[in-house]
Order: C-alpha cells, then sequence, then structure tokens
C-alpha cells in the first residue's frame, strides 16, 4: 500500500508551484481544479496539470488531480483533459454517496481501456466533508476497489453542521473517529484535514501526533513547510521501532515456551499490545520504501 502521510495541495494553474512541490519528496502532490482556482481559469489549470503530469519529474510522489464535485458542471472536463496523462489518482471532493464514486469508476474503466492503462490502476480518494457523507460513509468506504483512502474535511463539514470550530476540535471528533473506523474496516487509509495555521508548526504538530492517536495514516497540507513536519510525526521514531521489535521478540519467545500474555517492563502484553506493535513496524517499513 502506498504511503500517504502528508498530502499536499498546489493550485492547478500554477505550473511553478506544482514543480516546487514535486521536488519536495512530499507523499502525494493534490493538484487542484476544484477550490484552489477561480471559474474561470478552470480550463487553463487544466491544460497546466496535464503537461505537468506529461513533462515534471515527480520522483516517488504521488501524483492526485482534485477534480470539482462530481455532478456539477465542471467534473467531466476535469476528467477529460487530464485522464490521457495519466495521474495516479483523483480526489473527489464533496462526497455524499456511493453513486458518485461509482459514476467516475466507471468513466475511468472506459478511459483507461481507451488509453491502455492498466484496468484499476487510477486511485480514488473521495472527501468526506458534510453530514451526509459522515452518514452514508459505509456506503462510501465499500464503493469500488478503486478507493484508496478516506479524507475528512472538517471546515466544511463544520459549515454543514453549523459547528463553531476550536482549536481542540471537539465538534468535529465524532465525524473524525467516523472515518477512522470506516477506513480501517473496508482496509484503506484515512487521511485527516487540512491544518490552517501556516505559522503554527507546534500546533500542527499536536493536532497531527492526535490524528495518529485516533488511526489516521496521513493529513492534508496547504503550505510545503507543513510537509516535513507532518510526515515525521507519522514515521515511527528509531525508539519507537526499538520497542516495538523488543515487545515481538519478548511475544515470540513466550509463545514458542506456551505463554500466553505476559508482563514487560512491569506491564501486562496480550495481542492487541502486539498488534499495535506490529503497525509501528509496519508504518516504519512502508516509509522506508516510500
Amino acid at each position: 500500500m502506498r504511503v500517504r502521510r502528508a498530502l499536499l495541495f498546489m493550485p492547478g494553474d500554477s505550473r511553478s508551484k506544482i514543480e516546487k512541490g514535486a521536488a519536495l519528496g512530499v507523499d502525494s502532490i493534490i493538484m487542484d481544479l476544484e477550490d484552489g482556482v477561480a471559474l474561470n481559469n478552470k480550463p487553463a489549470a487544466r491544460a497546466s496539470i496535464a503537461a505537468a503530469l506529461r513533462e515534471v519529474e515527480f520522483g516517488s510522489t504521488e501524483r492526485l488531480v482534485r477534480i470539482n464535485p462530481v455532478g456539477g458542471e465542471f467534473y467531466a472536463d476535469d476528467l477529460m483533459a487530464t485522464v490521457a496523462a495519466r495521474p495516479d489518482g483523483y480526489v473527489l471532493p464533496k462526497v455524499e454517496s456511493a453513486q458518485q464514486i461509482e459514476i467516475v469508476s466507471e468513466w475511468l474503466f472506459q478511459a483507461e481501456a481507451e488509453y491502455g492503462f492498466p484496468q484499476g490502476s487510477i486511485a480514488l480518494l473521495p472527501i468526506v466533508e458534510s453530514a451526509r457523507g459522515i452518514v452514508n460513509l459505509r456506503e462510501i468506504a465499500g464503493a469500488d476497489p478503486r478507493v484508496a483512502a478516506l479524507i475528512f474535511g472538517a471546515e466544511d463539514f463544520a459549515g454543514d453542521v453549523g459547528a463553531i470550530r476550536t482549536s481542540e476540535g471537539k465538534e468535529v471528533l465524532y465525524a473524525r473517529s467516523a472515518v477512522v473506523t470506516h477506513a480501517k474496516a473496508f482496509n484503506v487509509q484515512a487521511v485527516d484535514t487540512v491544518y490552517l495555521k501556516l505559522d503554527d508548526t507546534p500546533g500542527l504538530i499536536a493536532e497531527t501526533r492526535f490524528c495518529l492517536e485516533l488511526g489516521f495514516t496521513g493529513k492534508l497540507a496547504i503550505h510545503p513547510r507543513q510537509v516535513a513536519p507532518m510526515q515525521a510525526v507519522f514515521t515511527p521514531t528509531p525508539d519507537e521501532v526499538a520497542a516495538a521489535r523488543r515487545l515481538i521478540e519478548a511475544h515470540e519467545a513466550h509463545q514458542a515456551a506456551g505463554t500466553g500474555a505476559f508482563a514487560l517492563d512491569g506491564k501486562m502484553v496480550d495481542m492487541p499490545i502486539i498488534r499495535a506493535a506490529q503497525s509501528v513496524l509496519a508504518r516504519a517499513e512502508a516509509a522506508t520504501r516510500s
């Protein structure tokens, strides 16, 4: 599974910003055709993204395109203008039903056949950012094999339900937890919302750590300076890796001796603790491959 610790938005109508993002070593770049582009500049942005997909060296960075909402007047043109350049995936905003995902997936099936791309090779990452989207998470998460991650959009969600945004985020905790739960139930990644305070690195790190603790595997970034702190938080430290390995080695030794649960450093260790240690090692290995 591809690592998506930080997913950086870049406006689709700025070739220079796309090139800057491609040089950062970020896990994923989202070239934006939705909110980041004015209505009268969308045709130019489509052409800019298609050219960037063909000409810019992204290295190991995933190349994603956020189209306009499915069912609106712009999304079909977004897809038609960019698919031939073969992005790695599309980010779908304001998803509220499985049908929106199915519409795009069926269209991509035909496009992949036309251009000779492997079937199912273009991923879909829906953003859930409304009350209806949260209520329909089960059908959204299981809508199609192309769904690689669920993304939570807190700002739009708060506006939709009439919540007041707070630094603690208590007003979106239920929705955040629902996104993680459904993502894990359907074996896809969970990506958290943007952090809007660009000059608050300690706050960004704290929120990213909180999201990691909830079970998220990545977070949306809106500025290049946010990338390194995010990717660092989602990457286990050497001490965390060493502790996880020690736990697993002790578990294997006790299993060989016929012992189930055991004590280590004064703490009881059983299978949930071992699974958490295995998750740490898996995240570390995936980060090494990225």
